[in-house]
């Protein structure tokens, strides 16, 4: 049955849907707190505009060597540039006998040697003969130099010196290192003196790579600190660990946070492959905690991807995960194959060039990597901001269900002690989770429902005009939008500070954020409007009488094939959100992605200026149509779409909070362009619909 006002049955079973004036106050109260803690943030966020360009102090070596040239050489030209840092790992007895530093040997080896005559020292051939060499030892041997004895101190303690003598064999040192060659070759000791000298001469800072060590004591991390050293203090930038477990982890935590605080240094969170949180390091949380939360985010592009990317997306891709996603440590990967009409030296210095001119032309400096300061938002404006959410949960069950202003109140209080209880006591962050989660679902549902009121108080037209339907279903829109924004507001607000800009703490329950809101937006349509369209029925008045209608409906084919498409529907909505879809993004998408991330100052989310604004137009369109109010209902809750998702994107607390509402603002000009034009075809249907019923009538 089409869309019609509200019957005089209908008036008189449904319960006064007003807004409590108190709870409202409670909500804009909390609105304001949560613009001035957005305000807050957002001044965070534009401090810390300098990103830092790394490269693998190693990869610039390969790369010197394949082109002939040397390594002194291709470092000036990438510091002319624009590259910043070079990342430097701990050597390995493989790296100094590959480099001719120390002859690396096993036991098994000096052997084959001495049968086969090709073992011309006599003190070894004694040595041999006597039985003092052993097959499950490995032998090591080189000029006296610092790198020889930074090698033996970085030996014994990693080994132990109960594994490490030295011998008296020939002019030169010996040390025989008990255990397996291949083991003992790939084992990290410690950091090159030589190699962070030559960084720091080239004009780079230096961002050491470190591996922790068993049983660590704080001798071992003093140690790694005190060879950074020669690299000058002022030098050292940012500490990024190697393997799964930070330096001093578990228990010597507390001396690396003293050494980095002492030399300034900033801690480097590698992004996970997902893009959610972190590449997992054991202590590394705990360790942000101990340096104030003075830490960078670090990306690199998939060494599978980079590849097949050509320059101009490759800078691109930057600039914008820089911009997005608050990166601030850049480790870059050099090319191994050159670009056309370029040598491999050529590409590099060209992919380093228009890397920084791209972040450049966003607005970011190029340095040492910025920090964010270490902010949490003032206590009492926390509290305001949660008690805002509680109203707003008040409110929507008062939109539902008839509930007394006693015990809307008593829920407020409770509801507000439940939430704002911890925070006063000093804690909170999973109450802040759950209230973030709050506005994320009550909000847009709120939005929804203040416009399905708004609809059901307005008599429909029959077949008005475009501009009439246009003018309301934009305007409809737009409120709806801000509406929906101060939840935007509120959840951008509730989880600002240092740990969620970093994602040290995130935010819970993206999909949930999806499903909630149209299950509320669902809810509150069965109380407001028939689909079945049979008003003269009180037993079909409300929710429950509605859905026990939909579970005595008779089951068909069409029935199941109807169902079996939305479940389709459903899995692809709900596998598409987060970081852990399952659905794969097509290719066409992925490029009308990149094209409007090129055209727009924040690509617009699909869900939102494809289906959720369209939707809302057409909801007008139906409502002035009388279109059945099944399909009326089904654009509603298409149009939640776009209302949640819009909000959702503020879940994203690494991403700047003003480009969040650009991204917001750019989806609802796309989308509202994209609808009109979507009312217009309909429109144009409709009217040729109308005419060929004229024409056959009139034939008949």
């Amino acid at each position: 049955m089409p869309i019609t006002k509200q019957s005089k049955v209908e008036r008189r079973l449904s319960y006064s849907k007003s807004y409590n004036r108190v709870l409202l106050a409670a909500v804009l109260v909390g609105l304001m707190a949560s613009l001035v803690i957005s305000w807050q943030r957002h001044q965070v966020e534009v401090a810390n505009s300098t990103v830092e360009l790394v490269m693998d102090y190693e990869d610039l070596g390969a790369l010197a060597r394949s082109e002939g040239m040397e390594t002194g050489d291709v470092l000036r030209q990438f510091r002319q540039a624009g590259l910043t840092t070079l990342a430097v790992y701990e050597t390995t007895l493989e790296k100094l006998h590959n480099s001719g530093t120390v002859t690396v040997l096993s036991g098994a080896e000096l052997m084959h040697r001495q049968r086969s005559g090709s073992l011309p020292d006599p003190d070894w051939r004694s040595r041999i003969e006597t039985g003092q060499v052993a097959i499950d030892k490995v032998y090591i041997t080189g000029p006296v130099s610092a790198a020889f004895r930074e090698m033996r101190e970085d030996l014994i303690r990693r080994l132990g010196p109960g594994r490490v003598v030295e011998l008296a064999v020939g002019p030169q040192p010996v040390l025989a290192v008990k255990g397996d060659y291949e083991h003992l070759s790939k084992v990290d000791l410690g950091f090159s003196g030589e190699e962070l000298k030559a960084v720091t001469g080239a004009g780079f800072l230096a961002a050491p790579r470190p591996t922790n060590y068993q049983a660590v004591q704080a001798d071992d991390v003093a140690a790694v600190f005190r060879r950074l050293d020669q690299a000058g203090q002022d030098k050292l930038s940012a500490m990024i660990f190697s393997g799964e477990e930070v330096l001093g982890f578990p228990e010597q935590l507390e001396a690396t946070a003293e050494a980095l605080n002492q030399r300034h240094m900033t801690l480097g969170l590698i992004e996970h492959a997902v893009q959610l949180q972190f590449y997992p390091q054991k202590g590394l949380m705990d360790l942000a905690r101990q340096v104030d939360y003075r830490a960078a985010r670090l990306y690199s592009i998939p060494k599978d991807e980079q590849p097949r990317m050509k320059l101009e997306d490759v800078t691109h891709r930057w600039s914008v995960s820089d911009q997005e996603r608050n990166l601030r440590l850049n480790l870059m990967r050099p090319y191994e194959k050159p670009w056309p009409d370029m040598t491999l030296l050529e590409t590099n210095l060209e992919y380093v060039r228009g890397t920084k001119a791209a972040l450049e032309q966003k607005g970011f400096a190029v340095g040492r990597a910025g920090v964010f300061a270490p902010y949490f938002p003032e206590k009492w404006l926390l509290v305001l901001t949660v008690i805002g959410v509680v109203a707003a949960g008040v409110l929507y069950l008062t939109q539902v269900a008839p509930l007394p202003a006693r015990v809307q109140y008593w829920l407020l209080v409770i509801g507000s002690l439940i939430l704002a209880g911890p925070l006063l006591l000093g804690g909170g962050t999973l109450a802040r989770q759950v209230a973030a989660l709050g506005s994320a679902v009550l909000f847009p549902a709120l939005a929804m429902v203040y416009q399905m009121d708004r609809w059901r108080n307005t008599e429909p037209l029959r077949g008005p005009c475009l501009k009439k339907i246009l003018t309301d279903g934009l305007g409809g829109l737009l409120l709806t939008f801000c509406l929906s924004l101060v939840g935007a507001f509120f959840l951008a607000a509730i989880l600002a500070d240092v740990r969620f800009l970093l994602e040290i703490e995130i935010y819970r329950g993206v999909k949930l954020t999806f499903i909630a809101p149209l299950v509320l937006v669902a809810v509150a349509y069965l109380t407001r409007f028939n689909l079945f369209g049979e008003s003269s029925r009180p037993d079909l008045q409300g929710v429950w009488g509605q859905v026990r209608k939909m579970l005595d409906y008779p089951i068909s084919l069409k029935l199941l094939l109807l169902f079996a498409m939305g479940a389709l529907a459903g899995y692809i909505f709900i596998g598409r959100s987060g970081h852990t879809a399952g659905v794969t993004v097509p290719a066409i998408e992925l490029k009308i992605r990149a094209f409007l991330e090129r055209v727009m100052y924040a690509r617009p989310r699909e869900k939102e200026f494809l289906i959720g604004h369209p939707a809302f137009l057409l909801s007008v369109f139906a409502l002035y149509h009388r279109w059945p109010q099944l399909l009326h209902f089904c654009l509603v809750i298409g149009a939640t779409i776009g209302q949640a998702s819009m909000v959702q994107t503020f879940a994203h607390l690494r991403t700047p909070v003003l480009m969040s509402l650009y991204r917001g603002a750019d989806g609802i000009v796309l989308g509202a362009a994209l609808a009109v034009a979507a009312v217009v075809v309909m429109q144009v249907l409709a009217y040729l619909s109308f005419a060929l019923e004229r024409r056959f009538a009139a034939h008949d």
